[in-house]
């Protein structure tokens, strides 16, 4: 009897286990599911029409470009480079995307989280410091200086950011546990939602006079993806 109850808790315990692992997209239900726009003749799978598999193509799961730098001359200094199912169609069902971030000196990836992904982010070149913040209550910075060839995770949903404290540029990678991993900056987010928040609202949160919250909203808010 007692192995027949340790059999079925450790059964339960895997399920539960292999749920918790699972990406944040849903799983595929089928090999391939190139996306397409235009609905005729295609099946809606994961957010996205599916290509008919007889006219899917090396294409559909390809990318050129990843090699060129982006464009770092902004006010954050920094460009990302997305490489998602809007880029590779054959991503779609998958739940994986990458992007490449450059860095200029002293830019900065403003704070901001993924809704949908985990990221994990390798240095080719240059040093950064990048770090995460823990949800409410602790709201705990895990924070390190990652040098080329280091790696660091971002969980899923947390605030994080990367800032290059070198004097040359930098360069990262990085992979995303969804195919659609989405990006929320908060400093956007906050000051320059359209149509803007309440001032009373800002001015409150974060504790500061309304002036400086109107000329906060005013300003234009750089987005580097």
């Amino acid at each position: 009897m007692m192995k027949g109850v340790c059999f079925l808790v450790t059964v339960a315990l895997l399920a539960l286990a292999s749920s918790l692992a699972s990406a944040s997209d849903p799983s595929p239900l089928q090999d391939i599911c190139v996306a397409i726009s235009d609905p005729k003749d295609g099946v809606f799978v994961n957010g996205k029409f599916c290509k008919d598999l007889k006219l899917a193509s090396a294409d559909d799961f390809f990318y050129y470009g990843l090699h060129i730098p982006g464009n770092i001359t902004n006010p954050v200094g920094s460009m990302v480079t997305p490489v998602n199912v809007e880029q590779i169609p054959g991503l779609n069902t998958l739940g994986i995307s990458m992007v490449r971030i450059d860095y200029a000196p002293y830019g900065q990836n403003p704070p901001h989280t993924h809704p949908r992904a985990t990221e994990i982010l390798v240095v080719l070149e240059g040093t950064l410091l990048v770090g995460f913040v823990t949800s409410n209550n602790e709201n705990r910075l895990i924070s390190k200086v990652l040098y080329k060839g280091d790696v660091f995770v971002f969980p899923i949903g947390l605030i994080h950011f990367q800032f290059n404290v070198g004097k040359a540029k930098a360069v990262a990678f990085a992979g995303l546990s969804s195919q659609n991993p989405g990006v929320i900056t908060i400093a956007n987010a906050v000051f320059g939602s359209d149509p803007p928040i309440d001032p009373d609202v800002l001015t409150r949160a974060f504790q500061l006079d309304e002036d400086v919250v109107k000329d906060l909203q005013s300003r234009f808010w750089w987005d580097n993806n």
